[in-house]
């Protein structure tokens, strides 16, 4: 009898779930594709996960994973051929988890405000991207060093990282092509081209649960 794939529940242009549909292309592991419409949540999804939120990774055992960055670990486990994080020395692993915090934490944030900043009228768009580039010049500078953020080869920082800048650059992409970021360009551009981003942003059906 073949064992059910685990279920992904994941919204196209989210960068969580992009970041998490990176991890599974990489790791090659196989999932039960749902796309979802977030103003349409399916039952069967707040069931395993109230929060409401994607991705959700659903396994066969029925255990629950309900935040990107638990995702793509979780995907690492099974196969990670590259060492993006697995068998990497406990330094390199917390110079990883060190980057993907000051996106999660202090970027975003940011971004969401400069992304919909008529909801935020205390300040003008300007002032809110004035804090992305906070981020974004550290990003720049470290990659002046090198290919990606920890050296010659792509490891977990760069795929988590990436969707967001991502999300940045296009509230405004003439704003960001003529920024003096010139090897964020280049690093965002390499993703933007790549095999894998273009594999994991096919378009699927909507999901439709059985009644």
């Amino acid at each position: 009898m073949l064992q059910a794939l685990p279920v992904l529940y994941s919204f196209r242009r989210c960068p969580y779930a992009m970041r998490a549909r990176m991890a599974l292309h990489y790791s090659k592991v196989d999932v039960e594709h749902r796309e979802i419409l977030l103003k349409n949540k399916p039952a069967a999804m707040l069931a395993a996960s109230p929060k409401g939120t994607v991705p959700v990774v659903v396994l066969a055992n029925g255990t629950v994973i309900e935040e990107s960055r638990d995702v793509m670990l979780w995907a690492l486990q099974q196969h990670d051929p590259q060492h993006w994080y697995y068998g990497l020395p406990a330094t390199r692993q917390a110079s990883i988890d060190h980057w993907i915090d000051a996106n999660d934490t202090d970027f975003k944030p940011w971004l969401d405000k400069y992304k919909y900043s008529v909801g935020y009228p205390q300040h003008p768009e300007t002032y809110y991207r004035q804090q992305c580039e906070t981020f974004l010049g550290k990003l720049d500078r470290q990659l002046q060093q090198s290919a990606y953020l920890l050296g010659d080869d792509e490891s977990l920082a760069d795929n988590a990282i990436f969707p967001f800048v991502r999300q940045c650059a296009f509230v405004n992409k003439a704003w960001f092509d003529a920024t003096p970021y010139p090897h964020l360009q280049r690093w965002l551009d390499g993703f933007l081209n790549s095999e894998r981003f273009q594999t994991i942003m096919v378009k699927h059906p909507l999901w439709q649960q059985n009644p």
